[in-house]
């Protein structure tokens, strides 16, 4: 009992410093993170979908997904890693699911998944800065 209590406060500590990921599932991203090797240091890219999200608090999780010469590849990223330096989102979906594990076994159109769009703006008007 009081374990568990150490762990709720030292998670709540994590999650003060980081704010939420602005990504949802079906999100294309690219994730940078940190790689070693030796005592070298350096960048690697992962871009793909989210598929999924899990658990909650300091502990989440989220998966990306991405085919490279012909192959599934299928990376779990911990959300509040200090390894991941940053993540960019390249597009964003409109999904009706949690989990996108229909991806792994792709046929047809179930494949691509809906982009979701800015509502249309008349014509005449320019969008305003900061909103």
């Amino acid at each position: 009992m009081v374990s568990e209590q150490r762990m709720r406060t030292v998670e709540r500590e994590a999650m003060k410093k980081n704010e939420p990921a602005p990504f949802r599932v079906g999100d294309r991203i690219r994730v940078y993170i940190t790689i070693r090797e030796g005592d070298k240091e350096r960048l690697q890219l992962f871009a793909g979908t989210v598929i999924a999200r899990k658990h909650g608090g300091a502990r989440e999780t989220f998966t990306v997904r991405r085919v490279s010469h012909g192959v599934g590849v299928e990376k779990i990223f911990p959300l509040h890693s200090p390894h991941i330096v940053r993540l960019e989102i390249e597009r964003r979906a409109r999904v009706r699911r949690a989990k996108l594990y229909y991806l792994r076994r792709p046929k047809g159109k179930r494949v691509k998944l809906e982009e979701k769009t800015k509502e249309a703006q008349p014509a005449g008007d320019t969008p305003v800065a900061g909103v």
